[in-house]
């Protein structure tokens, strides 16, 4: 039995088709997969933003959070967009618990490092496995809200990629992260290519040179700091391509493959 977290992008997930959804449920009923998934909702987050004529901003792909916008974070993200997910996932004909990060201290978070410029941003210190582990056992998929929380009280808005990368290696999971695109793009004579596979030192390059910018910074971070610690696999790949997910799990060379340096042939 394996752990896979599955981590939906929120540019994605209004657009994820049902079938992706049966894809999750298909790999919990084979009992050789246990998915957990992890879900963003930037785009949502922003329009609600807007409508309430909140100011918002990101740095490297991070959104600056004051209290203000952290209250409207948590509403968006542990309320419509995790009860969302949680719907799609019964509706497939599976069964999901949704639960945010604050509940039972599931992500238990301290400030980034940068908190002067970012604010209420967090970096997860520790995963309370024990309550995915209680969903799990229970016959559930769990749904992850990731909004987290330190031991005063204090929330903090993760980014969804860094959270599911902790989760990721607290089980030793694979680690799939779901997009629109069919994963990391590179331009050469002017067209735009896809990467298979690409190491740690080659990521980091990319971001240096610009290669990768936005939003795609913090997912190709969070899948290098989980390669090396307790990953075994990170993945990239098209939600919106049929049987994605189940070509992925099965091993088949779809969207993009980030390893270890020493893994490279």
């Amino acid at each position: 039995m394996k752990y896979m977290v599955i981590k939906c992008g929120g540019s994605v997930l209004e657009n994820l088709p049902l079938s992706f959804y049966k894809n999750i449920v298909s790999l919990h009923e084979t009992g050789e997969w246990v998915p957990i998934i992890v879900h963003g909702g930037g785009p949502l987050i922003t329009s609600l933003l807007q409508t309430l004529n909140v100011e918002t901003s990101f740095i490297n792909g991070l959104r600056v959070t004051d209290d203000q916008v952290l209250n409207i974070v948590e509403m968006v993200l542990s309320g419509s967009v995790n009860k969302t997910v949680v719907r799609k996932v019964i509706e497939a004909g599976g069964s999901a618990i949704g639960v945010s990060g604050v509940d039972g201290m599931l992500l238990k978070a301290a400030p980034n490092e940068n908190f002067e410029i970012l604010g209420f941003v967090g970096d997860v210190e520790e995963v309370n496995g024990e309550i995915l582990e209680g969903i799990i056992n229970q016959g559930h998929i769990p749904i992850i809200s990731p909004v987290g929380i330190d031991e005063t009280g204090q929330r903090y808005n993760i980014n969804g990629d860094i959270a599911a990368s902790a989760i990721a290696k607290r089980f030793g999971a694979n680690l799939c992260f779901i997009s629109d695109i069919s994963g990391i793009l590179f331009e050469e004579n002017g067209h735009k290519k896809k990467l298979s596979k690409v190491s740690k030192a080659k990521v980091e390059k990319m971001i240096q040179d610009g290669s990768i910018w936005g939003g795609m910074i913090p997912k190709v971070k969070a899948a290098i700091d989980g390669l090396s610690s307790n990953i075994s696999e990170v993945g990239i790949i098209n939600g919106l391509t049929e049987n994605s997910l189940l070509d992925y799990a099965n091993g088949k060379k779809i969207g993009t493959k980030i390893v270890l340096e020493e893994e490279i042939a």
